[in-house]
Order: C-alpha cells, then structure tokens, then sequence
C-alpha cells in the first residue's frame, strides 16, 4: 500500500511539474457572439462566414460577425531556486531536515532482557477455569 502511494504521488508530482512548465494557448473563434471552435494548442477553425463576407465585401459589407479570441498561459523557464532564495525559517528547516534524514530510518535496536529465559512460574490450578472466563 505504501509503495502505492508513493508510485501515485510521484506521478502526480511529475505531472504538475509538466503543466507547470509547458505554455499553453487557447485558440476560440466566436461567430455572433457564440463558440464555433475552441483549440489547444493550434488556431481554432473559422466557421466559413470569412470566406462568405470575402465575396461580398466587393459590395463594402464589413465582418463583424466572426471573432478570434487567444488566451494564452506563460509557463515557467527558469526552475532553477538557489540556497539564498529562501526564507531564513525555510533554510533553517532544510538544513534541519537534512541533518536529521540520516536518523529518520535508523533501527532501533533491543536492549537484551535479563529474564528472556527464565521459566515460567508452575501454575497449582488454572485461574481461567476457577473464573469461567475462556477466550473465544
């Protein structure tokens, strides 16, 4: 189950890194103020009234039917974070942390126990039948 979690958390954590850093763009065509299209990452199709209003624009017909929207998100470029960056509570954590990580999995180990082998004492009658008490 550990294992688990841990292969599911790095993989979300890969992939936030990923969004974090790859810009994106949003392409919308809008035709009398309603979506015809919407792209990822490419220009979004026109709707064909362009090509319509093309012809007739001999005639001086204007378009003001057919719009383009772009949204475009910025991602990161410089990822790089130097020591000096942080807080002075942030970098005392870190070196805290990183001092005490030897520690953290360290086994602890027994202290030998003086009566690991001393016999049992003989029992004269058996308290769980004097009580009637029985494990089930």
């Amino acid at each position: 189950m550990k294992l688990r979690l841990q292969k599911i958390l790095s993989s979300i954590m890969a992939l936030m890194l990923l969004l974090s850093t790859v810009s994106w763009t949003v392409d919308k065509h809008l035709c009398m103020d309603r979506v015809m299209d919407v792209a990822l990452f490419a220009k979004a199709e026109d709707c064909g009234m362009e090509a319509a209003i093309a012809v007739l624009e001999e005639e001086g017909v204007e378009n003001h039917c057919c719009d383009d929207e772009t949204f475009v998100v910025e991602g990161q470029n410089d990822l790089k974070l130097s020591f000096n960056d942080f807080e002075f509570e942030q970098q005392l954590f870190l070196v805290a942390y990183t001092l005490s990580l030897p520690y953290l999995n360290k086994k602890i180990e027994s202290e030998k126990l003086s009566y690991e082998y001393y016999p049992p004492p003989i029992l004269i009658k058996d308290i769980q039948l004097l009580d009637e008490v029985f494990l089930i």
